[in-house]
């Protein structure tokens, strides 16, 4: 894991997009406004989104359900030769779960951003202003790459644009930029959908990969371009 230090940074969409300025656009896309100066204590976060090798350990050890697509191809195994490459179709409660076994939890929504960002912050992207094939797994049909095989930000975590999207622990709340506590905010009490963040390898950029954007989907749905990776609050878990 790695260590992100506490402290206060920049929140939200620091960059302007024409899109949002048409009043009849979906308010959902409105959601990572304002820009607030939020803090966070110290925590730890996996370098990696989790992979097949280690849920499948996870499967071997609690029993748990696996991944759908595992049980098409040869049962409760990680796929032959994609042990690295990030799990998929996992809910959050999967996600959840495997966390805990670990002795880890999922990230809150702004320790994600905060890691995201790295430790100088105001940019779009993990590393600085621009996306290339070179820093991120983004605008493919065939799925996600291996982990780590692309560029890392100031903080030394791999793919936090692109190649899956990532379960926080939050609930969704579109106006939750604005009401949230400025110190460790931890998402609406109650909701239907779960925040995930970060984009994946289907998506085009700019703005899906974008360190502010926000997207959510219902805690029981699994798909090919969601995984997760966990966190541990420093000091204890």
């Amino acid at each position: 894991m790695v260590f992100i230090p506490g402290g206060s940074f920049e929140r939200g969409r620091q960059f302007e997009w024409k899109d949002y300025d048409v009043k009849y656009y979906p308010a959902s896309h409105q959601d990572d406004k304002p820009v607030r100066a939020i803090t966070v204590g110290p925590f730890y976060l996996d370098e990696a989104e989790v992979t097949n090798e280690r849920y499948a350990r996870f499967v071997a050890g609690r029993g748990h359900r696996v991944p759908y697509h595992w049980g098409r191809i040869g049962g409760r195994a990680a796929p032959a030769g994609k042990e690295r490459l990030p799990v998929v179709n996992v809910s959050w409660e999967d996600a959840a779960a495997f966390c805990a076994w670990e002795g880890k939890r999922l990230p809150t929504e702004a320790e994600w951003e905060r890691a995201a960002r790295g430790p100088v912050g105001g940019k779009m992207f993990p590393w600085g202003e621009e996306i290339t094939p070179a820093k991120a797994v983004y605008g493919q049909t065939g799925g996600p790459g291996a982990v780590c095989g692309k560029a890392r930000n100031g903080f030394g975590l791999c793919d936090m644009t692109g190649n899956v999207w990532e379960w926080c622990s939050d609930w969704y709340g579109v106006q939750y930029y604005q009401d949230s506590p400025g110190v460790n905010p931890g998402g609406p009490g109650a909701g239907i959908y779960r925040v995930l963040r970060g984009g994946s390898w289907f998506d085009e950029p700019p703005l899906f990969l974008t360190v502010s954007y926000r997207s959510w989907a219902r805690p029981e749905e699994r798909s090919p371009t969601v995984g997760f990776r966990c966190a541990k609050t420093f000091g204890g878990r």
